[in-house]
């Protein structure tokens, strides 16, 4: 995935200033990343608990999932994870459920998910895995008007930053990339910071591809404070 650094994102302005807001997560927060073969190394679940999940959930205390982002982690270590936050009280989670939409917000999401769902895997008919979850997450949040959705998928970020070029109905939402919170969290000292650069250089910098398209770390930070050290100043 390449990383932009030409403008800032208002919406990580948004929620450094308020990081109260809720903040719908694609499935690939939650699942481990693995880039073997590519290379030699996994991470574990437990050491991603440890250094991304736990740092990401004590940050943002109205972090949500959609019931089909749900449905992806059956019978694996997030589940759990999830569930753990879930029965916490209060709650530590949110679970989007369609059942909790109007009829004309059922409407409004179908329309919305017939203009998405071209542009991706999934096929209503068969109700196959393939980005669902994200289908089925940026049709319920547009349709309630939530603002904001994190991910580590390109696709998922371009029906949004594309949706007036691709007619998605996404135009009121905005993408927070897991770059931008991976610096959020070096920057305020809310997650190990030699555990922040492992995880950018295993996601971003990792191919040669990438360490010719990507900024290394030590730039990649140096050009994000360019545009938002300002923000971190006021405090």
């Amino acid at each position: 995935m390449k990383i932009s650094l030409a403008h800032q994102n208002p919406a990580l302005i948004s929620i450094m200033n308020d990081p109260q807001q809720i903040i719908t997560l694609d499935a690939n927060f939650l699942i481990s990343p693995d880039r073997r073969p590519l290379t030699k190394i996994g991470i574990r679940f437990q050491q991603y608990r440890e250094i991304w999940l736990e740092p990401i959930f004590n940050a943002f205390p109205n972090l949500a999932i959609h019931e089909a982002v749900y449905d992806e982690l059956v019978g694996i270590s997030p589940q759990k994870y999830i569930d753990a936050n879930r029965d916490r009280i209060p709650p530590a989670i949110i679970i989007h459920k369609d059942a909790s939409l109007s009829e004309t917000e059922k409407m409004l999401r179908d329309t919305i998910e017939d203009r998405i769902v071209p542009r991706t895997k999934y096929e209503p008919l068969l109700n196959n895995r393939d980005d669902r979850g994200e289908v089925k997450s940026l049709s319920f949040i547009a349709v309630k008007g939530l603002l904001y959705f994190a991910a580590h998928d390109n696709n998922a970020i371009q029906l949004i930053e594309k949706s007036e070029e691709w007619s998605t109905g996404l135009d009121n939402i905005s993408a927070i990339k897991m770059y931008e919170l991976i610096y959020y969290l070096f920057k305020k000292d809310l997650a190990d910071r030699i555990a922040m650069k492992m995880l950018y250089k295993y996601q971003y910098y990792l191919t040669n591809h990438e360490k010719t398209t990507n900024p290394g770390w030590g730039d990649f930070i140096s050009s994000m404070d360019g545009l938002y050290a300002s923000y971190f100043m006021k405090e």
